[in-house]
């Protein structure tokens, strides 16, 4: 059975310096990091989850959600703060990440499940970018996520459900996932987001990006609690697809002109 990725701590060796500092540098050094010590966590606006989904080489036959999520994983603590997130991050090397698992940050009362309550009606978007540039691109989605600014794109009432990244042979996929797909204002607006954060080197072509609905996904299985919730949705949309289509063929119709008898 896959276990989780190894955690490990980074760049820490400067904290465990002598405070016998004899230079005005080293002096100023001891002032800095006992100031950081002293400041109080700087609160996120949302609190997040850290999922590992471990890779299940036999999938069982009619999966359902209970059964998936049992193959889920939170790693650590709630995420609370800057200081939770960088603590997190840094100690979480994408690089360990086995084939076919995957790694989410996910806002707290969410999961990265497509059947879950607070997602059936949503979608993603997913980038498939190469192993090389994919720890870098997935460290700024999941700034664009915690800092909101993800968020602050998406219609009113729509809602970011979180980021997610999956190992395949040689790429990563990245996903991000909203509550409302309906929402093509905030499909769009997701994808400009990400590609205008992006800088040239990182950023993926046209051809390796799509979105999707989660109830489209050949594996999608709604619970039967909520299929009227989904059938209700599909009526809806339907009906607003035929009205466009009478109102486009109103408007192609010739204008007829009555003139009055002279």
């Amino acid at each position: 059975m896959s276990t989780r990725p190894q955690l490990f701590t980074r760049g820490l060796s400067g904290l465990a310096q002598s405070s016998d500092a004899n230079s005005p540098a080293e002096q100023r050094d001891d002032a800095k990091r006992n100031f950081l010590k002293t400041m109080r966590p700087l609160p996120t606006q949302h609190y997040w989850n850290v999922y590992f989904d471990r890779h299940v080489k036999e999938q069982p036959q009619g999966e359902n959600d209970e059964e998936y999520t049992a193959q889920l994983e939170q790693l650590g603590d709630q995420i609370e703060s800057v200081q939770d997130f960088w603590r997190y991050n840094n100690n979480t090397p994408v690089d360990n990440i086995k084939m076919r698992e995957s790694i989410y940050l996910f806002k707290a009362g969410f999961r990265p499940i497509w059947e879950d309550r607070r997602n059936i009606l949503g979608g993603s978007w997913t980038f498939r970018v190469p192993k090389a540039i994919g720890p870098d691109v997935w460290n700024r989605v999941q700034l664009l996520a915690i800092g909101e600014g993800l968020q602050s794109v998406l219609d009113d009432d729509d809602q970011l459900c979180g980021v997610g990244l999956s190992v395949r042979f040689n790429s990563h996929l990245i996903s991000i996932w909203h509550r409302d797909a309906s929402k093509k204002n905030s499909v769009d607006a997701m994808l400009t987001c990400v590609l205008e954060d992006l800088p040239e080197e990182l950023r993926p072509k046209p051809d390796s990006y799509f979105y999707k609905k989660h109830s489209d996904h050949a594996g999608f299985k709604a619970p039967p609690e909520l299929q009227a919730v989904l059938d209700s949705r599909k009526r809806a949309e339907d009906l607003a697809a035929e009205v466009a289509q009478d109102a486009a063929a109103d408007a192609d119709k010739p204008e007829v002109t009555v003139q009055s008898p002279q």
